[in-house]
């Protein structure tokens, strides 16, 4: 008898229907797309849900400008939303909107159970508030009196409203994280939950509000409607048909606890203490693990409106294809540190790893076996040692590609991947069909080898088939097979012997002119004016008085001793305090087409948001090292004046990060 498939329940956070989702917020539902995908072809009965989060105050205000109604502009907003997803090819099973009339009855039940359990209760709220997070906050946690989260501007706020008893519960999501170390991903942030907000003691949470109507309202009470993040939340049970009453649909009893809720790093907060209070207060088990993953990056830092730095997926999809793009944001991603996008860095990837390791390898594979072999693939068994070393590569491969996955190192299992087509082309130059085929005697080896590439390729295609699903299903077609079951990938000569491909390879990605792409995208999506830097050099540019400054002598150096110091121009992507530290700030600093997490004792001198932008003078060869338990993978370089102040080597002009200092 079949064994039943194990159930695996994926969820994207819901995006807020304020407007189009940029490049960053794409990837997280292809992020999402790859493991699922990958679920599957392993096995297990997956389900994947993303949507839209259509309530509060500040979708109120954008309707109301609009002139329209909240509905008809989270309608258009969703569709959109929709749009983007399903141009990029992601297999989701439900998209949910917290408009949708069950979900929102179960919301109103959610809240009147939790009432009448004594969880919520009633009483006034004054504090700051920001409207864009929808999120109260004391004074103490603002940063430079701005939004912890967004950095903008927050007002004065007084009115009658209900709480969530948070405290009551915990003690208890404290142990459940100590007796759960997977619960938080990556590790990092499950330390700053614990220590930044739930030790130091929760608050009570403010769980509905009256200043506005865009909202659902409390049942028994309706001039309060719910706090988004309650209804925003719910989305991940009420998806699967939850019931208050206890009368749960057979997907909820099917699915629930959910494998994985991947969101960004930015909503952890609600989602790993919000949420599981959420939860146990409803007496429903935790999800099994969240993942807050990194953030895409401009070089000037995070994408918004407000700074006109935003790229959007259907633009780059419009110049590259879907494919392109799903590789790019699946590849340049690390798994803990924020990644950067570009699109320069977008032409060098699909060049380099696209166009060359892998569309090359399979235009050039098939148009050999069309030339020496009229397209039959054979296998000769003339073999020889070569040919072991890369079956057991290729053979291998998938476990490497599965213990990346089985970790959500999908950047790394995309490059073990790759890693199996490089093999391949290394196989080629080993092995040099072109002169077997000038040799009628060893017409047997040529179709050995041309065996083994086709095999490789297909097995390669199968694995990439999660990432890039129609990539992978183009190469299958041309070399005229189908995908391999997960459990024959460990099995090496399964291509039937005598099997022909195609005597029409298609270029799968052609290699791209640089200067002439960038001319193109530059026509349609010219630069703005960064005013803030003008501001900001004029700033610099001030003169101050020279002050005297004593500097103890130290030993000479060679010329030999001094060079074996790199560095490079970074441009600081982002900044944050170091939780618990006085003195520290990790900054993630763009060097070469690649970031480094940097450590440095200038808290003092600069606040976080301050460093974004600056272009600085780094050591990128140093030793990672720990500091207040926190990797730093460089260093950057300051002056100190006489009274110990310090002040950060930045470069003028428009030099770019990762330019060598010589």
């Amino acid at each position: 008898m079949r064994e039943m498939a194990k159930p695996y329940y994926i969820t994207t956070a819901i995006a807020y229907a304020s407007g189009k989702p940029h490049i960053g917020n794409t990837y997280e539902i292809v992020l999402a797309d790859s493991i699922a995908r990958y679920k599957r072809f392993i096995g297990y009965d997956v389900r994947f849900q993303t949507g839209t989060d259509e309530h509060g105050q500040k979708i109120e205000n954008k309707a109301f400008e609009s002139l329209c109604t909240p509905k008809e502009y989270v309608d258009d907003k969703a569709g959109e939303i929709k749009r983007i997803w399903d141009l990029m090819n992601t297999s989701y099973d439900k998209f949910i909107r917290t408009t949708d009339p069950d979900h929102e009855k179960q919301v109103q039940k959610i809240f009147k159970k939790l009432y009448e359990k004594g969880d919520i209760y009633k009483g006034e709220y004054e504090g700051l508030y920001c409207t864009p997070c929808e999120s109260f906050w004391t004074p103490g946690q603002l940063v430079d009196g701005k939004c912890p989260d967004c950095g903008r501007e927050v007002h004065p706020a007084k009115e009658e409203a209900y709480f969530f008893r948070m405290s009551k519960y915990a003690p208890k999501l404290i142990k459940y994280i100590e007796d759960h170390p997977e619960f938080i991903q990556p590790e990092s942030r499950k330390n700053e939950m614990v220590n930044t907000f739930l030790k130091p003691g929760l608050q009570d949470l403010c769980v509905s509000r009256t200043s506005f109507k865009w909202g659902i309202p409390v049942d028994f009470d309706p001039k309060h409607v719910v706090y988004v993040w309650i209804d925003a939340l719910s989305n991940y049970i009420t998806g699967l048909g939850y019931d208050a009453d206890g009368n749960h649909g057979p997907l909820f009893e099917k699915y629930w606890p959910a494998d994985l809720h991947l969101i960004g790093k930015d909503i952890l907060r609600f989602h790993t203490i919000y949420w599981p209070i959420m939860l146990m207060a409803l007496d429903v088990p935790l999800p099994k693990q969240v993942f807050g993953h990194p953030w895409l990056l401009q070089s000037d830092g995070k994408m918004s409106k407000s700074k006109g730095n935003v790229l959007y997926a259907d633009d780059m999809v419009d110049f590259f294809g879907v494919d392109a793009v799903r590789y790019f944001l699946l590849h340049e991603m690390p798994f803990e540190n924020d990644g950067v996008v570009s699109w320069e860095l977008l032409i060098e990837r699909i060049n380099s790893d696209l166009a060359n390791t892998l569309g090359n390898l399979v235009n050039r594979t098939i148009s050999m076996a069309n030339k020496y072999s009229g397209g039959v693939i054979r296998d000769a068994k003339v073999n020889e040692p070569v040919d072991s070393e890369l079956e057991k590569y290729v053979s291998e491969t998938r476990i490497r590609v599965n213990s990346a996955m089985d970790k959500l190192r999908v950047a790394d299992a995309l490059t073990e991947i790759f890693n199996l087509f490089k093999r391949c082309n290394k196989y080629i130059d080993e092995t040099l069909p072109w002169v077997l085929g000038k040799d009628p005697e060893k017409k047997d080896r040529l179709d050995t080898v041309l065996y083994h590439l086709v095999e490789s390729i297909t097995i390669g295609a199968t694995l990439l088939s999660s990432f890039l699903p129609e990539t992978g299903e183009k190469i299958l077609s041309q070399l005229n097979t189908e995908k391999r079951k997960v459990t024959e990938l460990g099995r090496f000569g399964l291509y039937p012997s005598g099997n022909k491909v195609t005597d029409q390879p298609e270029i799968l990605f052609a290699r791209i002119d640089m200067e002439k792409m960038m001319d193109e995208i530059n026509t349609r999506f010219p630069a703005k004016e960064p005013e803030e830097k003008k501001a900001e050099k004029k700033e610099q540019a001030a003169e101050e008085k020279p002050a005297n400054v004593t500097v103890l002598s130290k030993d000479q150096i060679s010329i030999d001793d001094f060079m074996k110091m790199q560095l490079e121009v970074g441009e600081v992507l982002s900044c944050e305090e170091v939780p618990k530290s006085k003195k520290l700030l990790c900054s993630q600093v763009k060097v070469n087409g690649r970031v480094l997490q940097i450590v440095s004792g200038i808290k003092n001198y600069y606040a976080p948001k301050d460093m974004v932008g600056r272009k600085v003078v780094v050591i990128t060869n140093l030793r990672p090292a720990k500091l207040a338990g926190v990797e730093s993978q460089g260093m950057l370089l300051c002056a100190e004046d006489p009274d110990g102040n310090l002040s950060l080597l930045t470069v003028d002009g428009d030099v770019p990060a990762g330019s060598y200092i010589s």
